[in-house]
C-alpha cells in the first residue's frame, strides 16, 4: 500500500460508484436540512433518490456569480454552509468577493492525497510557495500536509531573494507552488551560486505547466507534477507518476457537461466540469466551475482506478456580445435542443462588411427538408438576433467545448 495514499484509490469502480452515489443521498438530505439555500432550491427533491449520476444531472446546477448574489442577500456563505464556530475555524475570499469557509477538520481540502501522490511523506519539509494572505491556497496546501506528518515553511509569493535563502538554509525536501514561480526561484539561486539541490519534487498549480518546464526541472532531478484545485471546492483531481491525465479525488463527484447546459457528455467530449463535494460542511451540489475538460477513457496505468480528466482546457464562459446583444451558451444550447437530429452545434461569430455576422454550424445527417429556415427562426427566437445556419457533416467540428466561437479581432 506504499504507494498509494489509501485503499480508496484502488477500489473498484463499482465500488465506488456505490458507496459515492450512497454518499451522495445522504449529502442532499443533509444540504436541505442544515443548508438554508438549498432547504429552497432542493425543496421538491426526494434525497433518496439522488442515488444515480441520472438523478444528479436533473438536479439544478449552482453558479459561482450565484455565489456572489446570494452571499450579499445571506451574508456570509449564502445559507451554503452547514457548519458553525468553533468548527470553521478560518474565512477565506476570492474575486467577487466571494467568501469560503476553512473547517478545522484535518485535510478539509484534501490535499494530502496530491502531495502523496507527487512524492510528499511524514518528515518532509515542505516549502509552500503558495498565498496565505486572503484566499486559501496556502492554507490548503498546509491543511494536507500536516495530515501527511509534513513540516510547513510559510512561504508564500515574492521575496524572490528571501526564497533562495530560505531554501539553502532550512533544505527543504519539496516545492509547492505554481511552475513559474519554481522557475523563478532556481534560475536565481543558480545566479546567485546557492545550493538548491535539496528540493527533490514539486507539486504545482494555478497555472499552465508548459512540458518543457516539467523536462527541464526532471533533468535537474526535480519531478514535477500537477494538480487542479479550486477556492470554492479544494482538490478536484492530480497527477500520477504515469502523467497521463489527471484523476479524479475521491472526495468529489465529477461530471462534465455541454457548456451552458447541465446536461452530461460521454468520455472525451470536451465540456464544463461540475463538481459536487462530498464534504458535509460545505456540501456545494453541481457546482459549475466554468472550466472545460473532458473524460478520459480508461484507468490510469499507475494502478489508481477513479476516472480521469484531461486537466484544465481553458474557460467555458463563452459570453458574446453581437449587435449590442449578449448571446450566452445556454441560449445556443437551447436552440439545439429543439432539433434533436443536431449532433453538436457550434455559433461561429465573426465581422463581414464592418457587421457582426452570426453562423450556427450544425452537424447534421441527413439534411431534413426546410431545416435552414426552422432552425434561423428558432435563432432569432432565442436570442433576439439574425442568424445563418450552416449545416455540417456528422464528427467535422472540432472536440474543444466551445458552444461559441467568436472569431472577431479583440478591439473589435
Amino acid at each position: 500500500m506504499a504507494d498509494y495514499f489509501d485503499t480508496l484509490e484502488t477500489r473498484s469502480p463499482v465500488d465506488r460508484e456505490k458507496s459515492q452515489m450512497q454518499t451522495l443521498a445522504r449529502q442532499v438530505a443533509h444540504a436541505q436540512k442544515n443548508a438554508p439555500a438549498y432547504s429552497r432550491l432542493l425543496a421538491d427533491v426526494a434525497a433518496e433518490s439522488v442515488n444515480s449520476r441520472e438523478a444528479l444531472a436533473s438536479l439544478p446546477l449552482t453558479r459561482k456569480e450565484e455565489l456572489i448574489e446570494q452571499q450579499k442577500a445571506d451574508p456570509p456563505f449564502g445559507g451554503l454552509v452547514t457548519a458553525r464556530a468553533p468548527e470553521l475555524n478560518r474565512v477565506f475570499v476570492s474575486p467577487g468577493p466571494i467568501y469560503e469557509p476553512g473547517s478545522r477538520r484535518e485535510d478539509f481540502w484534501r490535499f494530502a492525497r496530491a502531495l502523496f501522490s507527487a512524492g510528499f511523506r511524514a518528515g518532509d519539509l515542505l516549502h509552500n510557495c503558495f498565498a496565505y494572505h486572503f484566499t486559501p491556497a496556502g492554507a490548503m496546501v498546509e491543511s494536507g500536509a500536516h495530515a501527511l506528518g509534513c513540516t510547513v515553511f510559510a512561504a508564500g509569493p515574492g521575496q524572490l531573494e528571501g526564497q533562495v535563502q530560505a531554501i539553502a538554509d532550512l533544505k527543504p525536501d519539496g516545492y509547492v507552488g505554481t511552475p513559474s514561480f519554481l522557475k523563478m526561484i532556481l534560475d536565481h539561486g543558480d545566479e546567485s551560486g546557492c545550493d538548491l539541490s535539496s528540493l527533490g519534487k514539486a507539486l504545482v498549480s494555478g497555472e499552465y505547466l508548459p512540458p518543457a518546464l516539467r523536462n527541464a526541472m526532471r533533468e535537474r532531478g526535480i519531478p514535477v507534477l500537477q494538480c487542479y484545485a479550486t477556492a470554492d471546492l479544494g482538490l478536484l483531481a492530480y497527477e500520477s507518476d504515469a502523467c497521463e491525465g489527471m484523476i479524479v479525488d475521491e472526495g468529489v463527484i465529477l461530471e462534465i457537461v455541454r457548456p451552458g447546459t447541465g446536461d452530461p457528455l460521454p468520455e472525451g467530449e470536451v465540456g464544463e466540469v461540475i463538481v459536487t463535494t462530498l464534504s458535509p460542511e460545505y456540501p456545494l451540489i453541481r457546482f459549475a466551475t466554468g472550466d472545460l475538460s473532458a473524460i478520459l477513457p480508461g484507468a490510469s496505468p499507475c494502478g489508481r482506478t477513479n476516472r480521469r480528466i484531461k486537466g484544465w482546457m481553458g474557460r467555458a464562459d463563452q459570453t458574446a456580445k453581437v449587435r449590442g446583444m449578449f448571446v450566452r451558451p445556454s441560449q445556443v444550447a437551447q436552440v439545439l435542443r429543439r432539433f434533436p437530429a443536431i449532433t453538436k452545434g457550434r455559433m461561429v461569430i465573426d465581422r463581414v462588411d464592418d457587421a457582426d455576422r452570426m453562423r450556427l454550424h450544425c452537424e447534421i445527417d441527413p439534411l431534413p427538408e426546410g431545416f435552414t429556415e426552422v432552425v434561423t427562426a428558432a435563432i432569432r427566437e432565442v436570442c433576439n438576433l439574425r442568424g445563418e445556419v450552416v449545416p455540417a457533416p456528422v464528427g467535422s467540428l472540432p472536440n474543444d467545448g466551445k458552444v461559441i466561437d467568436d472569431l472577431r479581432p479583440v478591439d473589435a
